[in-house]
């Protein structure tokens, strides 16, 4: 399965993050590699399932390439396949203080965060991967 998004890792654990053009997804990427996390895919991702788990990975077109809005393609690695933990959709802002929504992919659920004009979301995701708090 092909999305139209963006994914970044810690530890080999993926956070997948989608919304419209102009939302914010590679710039959140780039938020998470400079706090140590690393680049999944940018603009489009793969998404396969592998018994009880689901993983992510780019395209092999693209792979180790984000684009910097207003600077360019940048080259960087990358990691090859990492195993998604929570999902992020940059369409909606988050209204409840503690959310509890899921959304499935390839038959499992994983949490989903509304992370539109959430300035800490990038802190917030590489604590979240780094742990053991999704799993």
């Amino acid at each position: 399965m092909l999305v139209y998004g963006c994914a970044a890792s810690v530890n080999g654990r993926a956070a997948l993050i989608t919304g419209s053009p102009g939302s914010g997804k590679s710039t959140l990427v780039l938020e998470i590699m400079s706090r140590g996390g690393e680049l999944v895919a940018d603009d489009k991702v793969q998404v396969q399932r592998t018994g009880t788990s689901v993983k992510l990975s780019p395209p092999t077109e693209i792979a180790g390439m984000i684009e910097a809005r207003g600077v360019g393609i940048l080259r960087h690695p990358y990691c090859r396949l990492a195993k998604l933990v929570v999902a992020v959709d940059l369409n909606e802002r988050e209204t409840e203080r503690l959310p509890n929504r899921t959304i499935e992919y390839l038959g499992l659920e994983f949490p989903l965060i509304h992370g539109r004009e959430n300035s800490g979301l990038a802190a917030a995701l590489c604590v979240m991967l780094r742990g053991q708090l999704l799993d």
